[in-house]
């Protein structure tokens, strides 16, 4: 198994914010077209800062090229850049999160960012096949009165969304908090995921299953620090989605001989693997399988299972799960 079999491997994305797959090249083309200044002066300099400390210190430089984005045809070409890499990648469902909150606080309607986006979704359909949908995600280091009007300004367009999610500063910032977005959130027919236990301890993995009820833990890295909490996991099969090496980035863990996610599939979590923000973190979906493979020796019955459990793990229809399941299974059978 070489990298063009990885490559080759149909995959589901469920964790891709997709801001984050702004490239420092799209961002100051984009800046350039709207007279936007960005925290560098070039190409070079502003990917030389992405040498993150922590989760805060790369949020911090994330939320400042969003400035770059401004119009429907700005999100439309974001999405765009990264659907075409993700094709290549073999990614043939994807769930995208984006954070609505970033951009209306700038002045960008809340419209502008979902008919952009949905506007690249619909074009990967007819152009690779892709499905897939998005997840509006909250920003957790906002109120929850935030959240809920948010929420409320798409209430009308429920049917353009497949869920809600929650991300940005963790620590300190409690799912609970946000428990009465995700009874309005269900109550609108959306699906429910949070990030939990990405630097937070294992008790916000709890939180998010059992206060916001969520379907799919986002990251999930501390549950190996609570034995009762990694056998529910497996008992329930709750989904982790997991992004390796996004976690080495922003020092969750040390390396990605080290990341959990072998362990946790081993012992019968249902692990599946992302990028994240992978213009930030130096990799797409490919290269997080490609760093696994490479640093715990995976074999290909490993590999395909990590992606089944991406695909069992969505939100795709039955039809299209069984589909895409057919395909991964083709695949192992090829090698």
């Amino acid at each position: 198994m070489n990298v063009d079999d990885l490559a080759r491997l149909p995959k589901a994305e469920l964790h891709l914010h997709v801001e984050g797959t702004l490239e420092p090249e799209l961002a100051f083309a984009l800046a350039e077209r709207n007279d936007v200044d960005l925290p560098a002066g070039s190409v070079e300099e502003l990917r030389a800062r992405y040498d993150f400390e922590d989760l805060q210190s790369f949020l911090d430089l994330y939320y400042a090229c969003m400035a770059a984005l401004r119009t429907r045809e700005d999100f439309a070409a974001l999405a765009t850049a990264y659907l075409e890499r993700a094709a290549a990648e073999g990614v043939r469902h994807v769930e995208m999160f984006f954070d609505a909150q970033a951009h209306t606080t700038r002045g960008v309607p809340i419209d502008t960012v979902v008919d952009g986006l949905l506007d690249a979704l619909q074009d990967a359909e007819q152009r690779f096949g892709m499905s897939g949908g998005l997840i509006l995600c909250f920003l957790r280091h906002l109120p929850a009165a935030d959240a809920l009007d948010t929420l409320e300004s798409v209430a009308h367009r429920a049917g353009d969304l497949l869920g809600v999610g929650l991300d940005s500063t963790e620590i300190g910032n409690p799912p609970s908090k946000f428990a009465e977005v995700y009874v309005r959130a269900r109550a609108l027919g959306l699906h429910t995921v949070a990030h939990a236990g990405e630097e937070a301890p294992p008790t916000y993995i709890r939180e998010a299953l059992d206060v916001l009820r969520v379907e799919r833990v986002d990251h999930g890295v501390t549950c190996v620090d609570d034995a009762a909490l990694v056998r529910r996991l497996a008992a329930e099969q709750v989904p982790l989605t997991m992004c390796p090496l996004s976690n080495v980035r922003l020092r969750a863990v040390s390396s990605v001989e080290e990341h959990p996610a072998v362990r946790l599939l081993d012992a019968g979590v249902r692990v599946s693997i992302h990028s994240d923000d992978p213009a930030y973190f130096g990799g797409y979906v490919e290269a997080n399988f490609t760093a696994l493979v490479q640093a715990h020796g995976l074999d290909a019955d490993h590999v395909a299972t990590l992606a089944a459990n991406g695909v069992i793990s969505s939100f795709a229809s039955p039809e299209r799960q069984q589909e895409l399941l057919d395909e991964i299974a083709a695949w192992r059978r090829a090698l």
